[in-house]
C-alpha cells in the first residue's frame, strides 16, 4: 500500500510539481489550497506525512501546523514545511508550531522524495 501525502500549498502550479513528484515515487498525493482547506483534507485522506507552504491566504502554515498538532488522532504525523522562506526565525517558529522538518523552494524533486521517505513512518 502506498504511503498517502498531504500537500498544502496556494500555489496551483506548485501543487501540481508536488503532485507529479511525489506520485511518480509511488506516493499517493492529495492536494489542498491553504491551511484551513488542509484541514480538511487532513481529516479525510488521513496521510503519512503533510507538506505545507507557509505564506497562504485564509490560514497561514504556522496557523495551519498548530492546528494539526491539536487533533489527538493526527497530531503526530510528521510535517514538512516547503517554502520560499528561509529565515533562521521563520524555521524556528515552524519547530516550534510542530514542523518535522525544512524545504526551501525551488525544490529538487529527488531530494523532496528522499525527506519524505525520511520522515514517513
Amino acid at each position: 500500500m502506498s504511503k498517502k501525502v498531504l500537500a498544502v500549498d496556494d500555489s496551483r502550479t506548485m501543487r501540481e510539481m508536488l503532485r507529479h513528484s511525489l506520485s511518480a515515487a509511488g506516493f499517493d498525493v492529495t492536494l489542498a489550497e491553504d491551511g484551513a482547506d488542509g484541514l480538511i483534507k487532513l481529516k479525510e485522506s488521513d496521510p503519512d506525512v503533510v507538506i505545507t507552504d507557509i505564506n497562504m491566504p485564509v490560514m497561514d502554515g504556522f496557523e495551519f501546523i498548530e492546528n494539526v498538532r491539536k487533533l489527538k488522532e493526527l497530531n503526530r504525523v510528521p510535517i514538512l514545511v516547503l517554502s520560499t522562506e528561509s529565515h533562521p526565525d521563520k524555521k524556528r517558529r515552524a519547530q516550534q508550531a510542530g514542523a518535522t522538518g525544512w524545504i526551501v523552494k525551488p525544490f529538487d524533486p529527488e531530494k523532496l522524495v528522499s525527506a519524505v521517505h525520511r520522515v514517513s513512518p
